[in-house]
């Protein structure tokens, strides 16, 4: 009886790296740098690929990146004004604060904010949290933290977030010991001062209660700022405030 015959496949390499059902090597992902010109989807898409850096922004279609934040000149006025509008979300009904938060806001910009306020959206707010978790659309109120009246926070994402419908927008320049805060007139499209009371407080058009103390802030005396919020928040607008985005949740039915 014959011996079965061994039949040998022979494999052309050449040919099986060129199948279809071959996996590709992963295309690399470029690095972001500041200055680069991107769309937002590549944007985002270099950003997730850098875990290892915790900011950065697109405006007007430029990317910029942070520098490490200096203690006194940044990080501890961030943490004030994150204080300040968590006392007054504390109180609030539907609205919530943030810090640094991605914000979505059109094809060409995705800020990085350093503190945001935003009415959730069934109580009426223009803003939603996206299906992926990120913010999207114009929150109500953007606070910056600038080191000096040179910083773009004051030219091009002003420019951005009056156009997007931000409807009040605070700066505070460090250097120069100067808080601005500018409310959206629907009239005109612009943005306009808020003016300080006999007392040196600012007070929000949008939310109201949210008062601050604007020399015991620059002084850095956080609790005379709470002191003169606290008043904000038993005030009768702030109460009339709540109970209305409180029925707006309910007719939407949240609640």
């Amino acid at each position: 009886m014959a011996a079965p015959t061994t039949r040998v496949a022979h494999i052309d390499l050449n040919q099986a790296s060129s199948s279809p059902h071959t996996a590709a090597t992963p295309e690399a992902v470029p690095s972001l740098e500041n200055g680069d010109r991107l769309t937002r989807h590549e944007f985002e898409r270099r950003y997730a690929a850098m875990p290892q850096v915790k900011r950065a922004e697109l405006i007007e279609g430029i990317v910029y990146m942070s520098s490490p934040l200096k203690f006194d000149e940044h990080a501890v006025p961030h943490g004030d004004i994150i204080t300040w509008l968590g006392f007054y979300t504390a109180n609030t009904p539907e609205t919530a604060r943030a810090d640094n938060a991605t914000l979505r806001l059109d094809v060409e910009n995705v800020a990085q904010p350093d503190a945001l306020m935003r009415i959730n959206t069934m109580a009426g707010g223009q803003s939603r949290v996206a299906p992926d978790g990120y913010l999207e659309g114009a929150p109500e109120l953007i606070v910056e933290i600038a080191a000096s009246s040179a910083s773009n926070d004051l030219r091009d994402k002003f420019k951005v977030y009056r156009r997007a419908g931000v409807k009040e927008y605070a700066v505070w320049q460090v250097y120069e010991r100067h808080f601005d805060w500018w409310v959206l007139d629907a009239g005109t499209g612009d943005y306009r001062s808020l003016v300080l009371d006999d007392q040196g407080v600012l007070r929000s058009w949008i939310f109201p209660g949210l008062w601050l103390n604007v020399p015991a802030l620059l002084a850095g005396d956080l609790a005379g700022v709470l002191a003169t919020l606290q008043q904000g928040v038993q005030s009768p607008e702030h109460q009339a405030f709540a109970q209305s985005l409180l029925s707006r949740t309910k007719a939407a039915g949240g609640g």
